[in-house]
This record gives C-alpha cells, structure tokens and sequence, in this order.
C-alpha cells in the first residue's frame, strides 16, 4: 500500500523499508499508545513492525469525540490528573471544542512553553527571540493559548509573566471603551516589547487605537498573527502602526504550534519537532488541497495521534498556505474553491478597513459587512464580490460600527452557509 503524504519535511520521517513506517513516526505512535489508554481502546495495534496498511486504519480522532470522551479518557486513572494539576505537573485550559460544549486541555507543566520555543526556532523572523529573554505583548481572546490568559481584572504588574504582558482583561475588542483602550495604549508604551502578537482583528483595532492617539512603539521587532485567519486588510492596517515583519504562527490549544510562516507569502512550513502533519486530499476538483492530521511529538499529557483538526491547507510553490476551517471555505456551484485569500484579492485596490466578514444569507445572496473611518463606494465593492462569487449571485455592502465575534471571542472573514 502507498503511504500517505506528509506536510514534514522528508528528512524528518526518514527512510523506510516498502509498505513499512519510518521509525521515527512508529517510534511516536508506540509512545502515545503506551502513554494513553483511548488509542488502545479504540484501535489495537500489534508488536509487528507497523505498515502503512494498518496506520491508515487507526481512526482519526476529532474535536467532538475529545468532548465526548472527556479528557479523563487519555489517561488510566482520573486521580493522576488530580495529583498532577495538585503538584503542578499539569495545567489545563478549555477551548472552544464544539457547538456541544468546550473542550478541557490537559498539558504538562512546560510544555506550552518548550513546544513555543521550538515554533520560534522553525521561523528566521523569530529564532533570534528563542532561547534569550525578550517582552512580550498579546492582545487575544481571554481563554486564547494558555492557562496564563487572564480570566480577572488584575493591575498591570500582576499581567506580566516571564516577560509577556497579557494587555486585554476580556473578549470582543469592539466594545472596548476609549479608556481601555488608553491603559491598554500605555501598558503597551511602558513594557516597550520586541514581540507583539494576538489575534488579528485585536491588533488591527490595536493599530487604529496607537493611531488615533499618536503613539510609536518602535521596540517591535516582530509581528506574531496567531488565534485566527488574517486578512490583508488587517496586516496593512497593523503594518501602518507597527512597521515590523508580520508571521503567521498556526496552531491550536490542544495540538501545539503546527505551521509557522512569514504573513501574506504563503511559505508555511510544519513546525517539525512539535508533529507530524498527514496530508489527506479534501475534496475532487481542488488539487493540492488537503485536510490534515496531527500527531504529536514527545507529548505525556494528552497526546494527539491523528488528529483531525478540521482545517484546510494549500500546497504552494514556497510552502503551504492555511485557508482556515472548512466550514469557512465556500463552493461556487461550478465546484471551485473560495477562500478568504480570494475576498482579499477581489476587493477594490482602493478599499480600506479595519476588519470585515462576508456573510452568505441564502444561497445567492451575500452580505458584506466592514468597519472603517470612511464609508466606502459600495457598487464597486459589490461589483467586484459578485465577479468573485458568480453572475447569479446578489451582494450588498454595509459600514458597521462593530462586528461581533463568536462566544469564543474568534472572528471570521467568510462565513457560508453550512454544508449539507
């Protein structure tokens, strides 16, 4: 049987006898077996040297399944998660999960911080910054990347952690008031960062925020865009007040930083000591498109073996390209892909905003909503969406003062509707 494609790089993998798996990726599947009772649960594997025919038959493990089971289902007794989160082996975290309910992460102590540094070394924009002390700024939603989030409103000084301030005290940054936004402004001014990361639409509106009060924090050295799918819209607005490169650094709560690459150039690269990252072709009609599962590496707590992330990445000449989640992504009726990438491109050169989301609201009619200082022309707008979308296709344009995120303080840029 041919074995699966793989986002890694091939010297990572390693060789293999025909039919078999490398041993560096059956090395990490014994370990997450041995480590963790649900995968033997749910699949026994042999002690045969492992083939790609029966790799391919261990079941994906998803989102919905991980809230089902409960994290207690990773490990043989529910009384060493008590004893650990009591000695501080193990923190936890809780992530959006599902529409069913939030999904609880457990993490070994440190493991957040090791599996960052390894992402930080993968990227020539931010390996300066791995292994040395260096200040820290994000501005995310509150529950975002670590147990460190803050959850109360503490003062400034009880914010800041091994030199990361956390600058936001709660999610939706439209409804910020001005004198938030002034203490967060200050905070960022008093703690002079090299790194400023977060969410793109809180950067973006951090950005008018910085430009509004005519301020320069010229400490940046580097941009990280992370919990979310950015648009240009965001890197230029972000690039105006904070003129440092901007990095794409993909990845999720539960499965660690997977790909990290320069913003907007499509030249993402798997992060290749955090995990191994399967190629699963998407759907018939968009090749080089691919679902991807996630195994990760030296992980004890809560290790991941073929993960089904339920994201979409695109092969390009330079790397790869993260479209976003598939319920994100829209089929015209002729088969062929829309992606956020493509709003991007279609808009009007001239076109600025702080943030927008195309919204679909039946099936041939689509609503652009888009926060900006100035009302746009919205004929060109709409002219412009409906060349993207399809002759038979109706857009309509309007200027909003905020555009909510969902209830996990996440915002989208394209939203269809759901797939049957």
């Amino acid at each position: 049987m041919s074995s699966p494609a793989f986002a890694n790089d091939p010297a990572v993998l390693g060789a293999a006898e025909a039919g078999c798996v490398p041993a560096s990726l059956e090395g990490e599947i014994r370990r997450i077996y041995a480590r963790s009772p649900l995968y033997g649960s749910r699949f026994p594997i042999h002690d045969q040297p492992l083939q790609w025919a029966c790799y391919k038959e261990i079941p994906a493990l998803s989102k919905p399944e991980i809230v089902a089971r409960g994290h207690q289902a990773f490990f043989s007794d529910y009384q060493e998660i008590e004893r650990g989160l009591r000695d501080k082996r193990y923190e936890y975290e809780s992530t959006s999960g599902t529409t069913s309910g939030p999904m609880t992460v457990i993490m070994e102590n440190g493991w957040w911080e090791a599996q960052t540094e390894r992402a930080y070394r993968a990227s020539p924009i931010l390996r300066e910054f791995a292994g040395r002390k260096h200040r820290k700024c994000v501005l995310a939603p509150v529950g975002c990347s670590s147990n460190l989030c803050p959850y109360e409103d503490h003062p400034y000084p009880h914010r800041y952690f091994d030199g990361t301030v956390y600058l936001n005290l709660s999610s939706d940054p439209f409804v910020f008031l001005e004198s938030e936004w002034d203490r967060i402004v200050v905070e960022l001014q008093a703690t002079q960062p090299e790194v400023l990361e977060g969410e793109p639409v809180y950067l973006s509106l951090l950005a008018r925020a910085v430009k509004k009060r005519g301020v320069r924090v010229p400490s940046i050295r580097a941009v990280i865009l992370t919990y979310g799918k950015a648009s240009r819209q965001h890197g230029r607005r972000i690039a105006e007040a904070f003129p440092a490169p901007q990095v794409d650094l993909y990845g999720s709560t539960e499965a660690g930083y997977l790909f990290v690459g320069e913003a907007f150039r499509d030249d993402s690269q798997v992060i290749d000591a955090n995990a191994f990252v399967e190629l699963a072709p998407w759907r018939p009609g968009v090749p080089g498109v691919f679902q991807i599962y996630v195994t990760t590496r030296d992980r004890e707590a809560m290790p991941l073996l073929r993960y089904h992330t339920g994201d979409i990445v695109q092969r390009r000449e330079g790397g790869f390209r993260i479209l976003g989640r598939e319920r994100d992504l829209y089929f015209r009726p002729d088969g062929s892909l829309v992606s956020a990438e493509d709003v991007d491109a279609a808009l009007p050169g001239n076109f600025q905003c702080w943030h927008y989301v195309l919204v679909q609201t039946a099936a041939t009619r689509w609503d652009f909503h888009y926060v900006a200082d100035h009302t746009a022309e919205h004929r060109e707008i709409e002219a412009a969406l409906i060349r993207l979308l399809g002759p038979d296709v109706r857009v309509n344009a309007f200027r909003r003062k905020c555009i909510a995120p969902a209830p996990s303080g996440k915002f989208s840029l394209l939203k269809p509707l759901a797939r049957a």
